[in-house]
């Protein structure tokens, strides 16, 4: 139980607008209760909430040489997150993400990219590497720097030292990279796409048909998140489909982050596929609870207490 858990990938400052009845007019001036600032992104959402579990997590990423760097670090390090792996950059700002909460609609985002622009595979050290126990990155395809062959190597060197590897994806719009996620998918051990993500990488519009499109790429276990309809995973030619815990929604930002974190949660415990699954549905619907992406998620005695009061079914079957 020495080793820890490793996050690496998008690190931002995130201002959260609202929630308010609707966007001011032009000219108007709306006056809110306030606008928090909170650590974001998914290294940071993923490695504050694995800290929430009583579990040793670090991040690695890319911050500028600002104010906002100080107050993210800040952050991160007052939830129990080792932020030793984390480069300042010259030049680009701190990513920033200003969040728009209107009530009854989704959310919109202004967002400056920043110094995740600058994060290569060559800021994370394989010595970091080698302490780990699961190795989660977070945001690929959302950072232009990454390239797959240095990627590939890493999850390599990864898999020959028994280091678990957890890969989410965020895929712009114009997504073209099929080819590149073809020469990763075999070397990752847990694939986390949502929904829409599996969609656009497979074509398919079923759950069922994504996993076996992912499986006859290369993939080894995957799991899709779907939002109010659940998870589900596949591997070896299985499948477990998982629903989704009700939740009175404030905030559905960090909801996916805070899944993930519960898949991680579930690796670094040896816990089976279906308990990981409720664990995962469980962080992520906590998630929704608080304004910001990682301030209602679960501690690992609440989550523990909610899964027992709450049953949620995990059905098996052959893929």
């Amino acid at each position: 139980m020495g080793k820890k858990i490793g996050c690496a990938g998008i690190l931002c400052e995130d201002t959260f607008c609202g929630p308010m009845r609707g966007l001011p007019r032009e000219g108007e001036l709306l006056a809110i209760d306030g606008m928090p600032v909170k650590a974001g992104g998914c290294a940071a959402n993923v490695a504050i909430d694995l800290a929430k579990q009583g579990l040793a997590v670090e991040v690695a990423g890319c911050l500028g040489r600002d104010g906002s760097a100080d107050v993210l670090q800040g952050c991160l390090e007052k939830n129990g997150v080792g932020c030793r792996q984390v480069t300042r950059v010259a030049g680009p700002p701190t990513s920033k993400t200003v969040i728009l909460l209107v009530a009854g609609q989704d959310r919109r985002y202004i967002h400056v990219f920043g110094a995740n622009g600058a994060f290569s595979v060559g800021h994370i050290k394989r010595a970091w590497v080698e302490s780990l126990d699961v190795f989660y990155l977070g945001g690929l395809f959302l950072m232009p720097a990454f390239r797959a062959p240095e990627l590939r190597d890493l999850l390599r060197f990864c898999r020959a030292r028994k280091i678990v590897t957890v890969v989410d994806v965020v895929l712009p719009r114009h997504w073209d990279g099929r080819e590149e996620l073809s020469t990763l998918l075999p070397e990752i051990d847990y694939f986390l796409p949502n929904h829409d993500e599996a969609r656009m990488i497979t074509g398919k519009s079923g759950a069922a048909s994504q996993l076996k499109a992912l499986a006859a790429a290369g993939a080894n276990t995957v799991i899709i998140t779907q939002g109010r309809a659940g998870a589900t995973a596949a591997r070896g030619g299985a499948y477990w489909r998982c629903g989704a815990y009700p939740a009175k929604v404030v905030d559905p930002s960090g909801s996916g982050d805070a899944f993930s974190a519960g898949v991680v949660t579930g690796l670094r415990r040896g816990w089976d596929l279906a308990r990981t699954l409720r664990y995962g549905s469980a962080l992520g619907a906590s998630a929704t609870r608080a304004v910001g992406t990682t301030d209602g998620v679960f501690s690992a005695q609440e989550a523990e207490k909610f899964i027992a009061e709450h049953p949620l079914e995990v059905k098996i079957g052959k893929l």
